[in-house]
């Protein structure tokens, strides 16, 4: 099992992230918003799931322990694969997977694309008692957010949706209205990637 990977960023992509660690270029698999938070030729440390199958070794990696507890808890419900389980928690932090199991709210997970009815509810059986976590302190480091530094967050949120698979004039406007949406609270591109994924739905569903 690879718990861990330190090394530097030489490559990402809308999902993914290879990291050169003692010579060797691992790809990762990660959530949109972690991607754009991952600079090149910078060092970074994340933890690790490992996922063996005959055909593929698949890396999945994440910023929080709490994450890839969340994942790993995740991919061992029925109908939940790893690339769902990853799904759930680019939409959702893991405190707000908790407070969904724990409030038994089904719409938390049928807003992920591949979740069905069905799949959330087994989600809310499983997670049930398993997960209990505090909320998250804040986040945000550095200075106060200033008009540019908004204007760059809203560019990087439509450059993640644009690797996902949603078209320019679909994630621009959606985008402003998330961030209208969220207006008087502190933005930052993981939050409002979350935010307007919720207005638009899976990729390819609006026209």
């Amino acid at each position: 099992m690879i718990d861990s990977l330190r090394g530097q960023v030489l490559y990402r992509t809308a999902t993914t992230v290879t990291i050169e660690a003692a010579g060797v270029g691992y790809q990762v698999f990660v959530t949109p918003a972690h991607a754009l938070q991952l600079r090149l030729d910078t060092e970074v440390l994340l933890r690790t799931h490992l996922v063996v199958r005959e055909d593929a070794w698949t890396l999945y990696g994440f910023q929080r322990p709490e994450e890839l507890e969340i994942f790993e808890h995740l991919i061992t419900v029925t109908g939940v694969g790893p690339k769902s389980a990853l799904g759930v928690l680019a939409h959702l932090e893991p405190e707000q997977v908790a407070r969904a199991v724990s409030e038994e709210d089904v719409k938390a997970f049928t807003a992920v694309s591949g979740i069905g009815p069905k799949t959330a509810k087994l989600i809310i059986l499983s997670l049930a008692g398993k997960i209990a976590l505090a909320p998250a302190p804040g986040t945000t480091t550095g200075e106060p957010s200033s008009d540019s530094g908004a204007a760059a967050v809203r560019r990087d949120v439509v450059e993640a949706l644009l690797g996902l698979g949603y078209a320019e004039r679909q994630a621009s406007p959606a985008v402003e209205d998330a961030a209208k949406a969220l207006e008087g609270e502190e933005q930052d591109v993981a939050k409002l990637l979350r935010a307007t994924l919720k207005l638009l739905g899976p990729a390819g569903s609006r026209s």
